[in-house]
């Protein structure tokens, strides 16, 4: 009889012992969820800083009958520092990445020097450019391979001086194409740095000399550059769709 007395006293105690267990916290820390894949898809906002250089026109001054009246000699190196902002908007698709990109720029870029035979002094300026472009690549997660190309535009002075006659000072709007390529690295999240490198044809025209010549004259002029680039990049999170997430088994 005693026996069963203490065989049942250590099994209420036991059962009591393990309710007590069961309501204590769970000392188990809870499972972390899955980290995020990171993702090109997003508005961004930037800068960049480069170096252009110009090669000019290879026509001839012309009268205004068309006959050539001096041809031109090698023309003078252009070149300066750019720089300026950007903004544009991605999209991942896979291990594919579109995007559409803006961009206005100031210049340094400047040349100077004999024209024609030495006829005239030629000074050229480009103080603002900018394009507005479309981007395909293909990314390695953080690691992004990229075209760009589409429409270019800059603001084109020449100043054509004869000190026999006098100044024509042309300032105009020149619109035309630009293509390249870079490379660009996600350093955090919303940071990513690149460089790159584009081609810019600003398209043929003719700039008409009246001031700094005897009767109207037109210059035929051909207008390209290239030019290498370094930026920075700030993706906003507002604008961009939840990342899918990696389940780690």
């Amino acid at each position: 009889m005693m026996k069963r007395i203490i065989f049942s006293a250590i099994t209420l105690a036991s059962l009591a012992s393990n309710a007590r267990a069961a309501d204590l916290p769970s000392r188990i820390p809870p499972a972390l969820p899955p980290p995020l894949i990171f993702t090109w898809t997003g508005v961004y906002l930037g800068g960049q800083v480069g170096y252009q250089w110009t090669a000019d026109s290879s026509g001839a001054i012309y009268s205004t009958g068309g006959a050539a009246l001096a041809a031109l000699q090698p023309n003078f190196n252009q070149a300066g520092v750019i720089g300026g902002g950007h903004l544009g908007y991605n999209w991942q698709v896979n291990q594919f990445v579109l995007g559409v990109e803006g961009d206005v720029e100031g210049s340094t870029l400047q040349g100077s020097g004999p024209y024609a035979s030495g006829v005239y002094t030629l000074t050229t300026n480009i103080d603002v450019q900018g394009s507005v472009r479309g981007r395909l690549g293909i990314a390695w997660d953080r690691l992004l391979l990229y075209a760009t190309g589409g429409v270019a535009f800059a603001q084109i002075e020449n100043k054509y001086s004869n000190t026999a006659t006098g100044l024509d000072d042309l300032k105009a709007t020149r619109t035309g194409w630009t293509v390249g390529g870079g490379v660009e690295y996600a350093f955090k999240p919303n940071w990513s740095a690149r460089i790159e490198y584009r081609y810019t044809d600003l398209g043929r025209y003719t700039d008409l000399l009246i001031n700094s010549s005897q009767g109207t004259l037109g210059d035929r002029r051909h207008e390209t550059d290239g030019a290498v680039r370094v930026g920075v990049s700030y993706k906003f999170d507002m604008f961009t769709p939840p990342p899918p997430r990696v389940a780690k088994y």
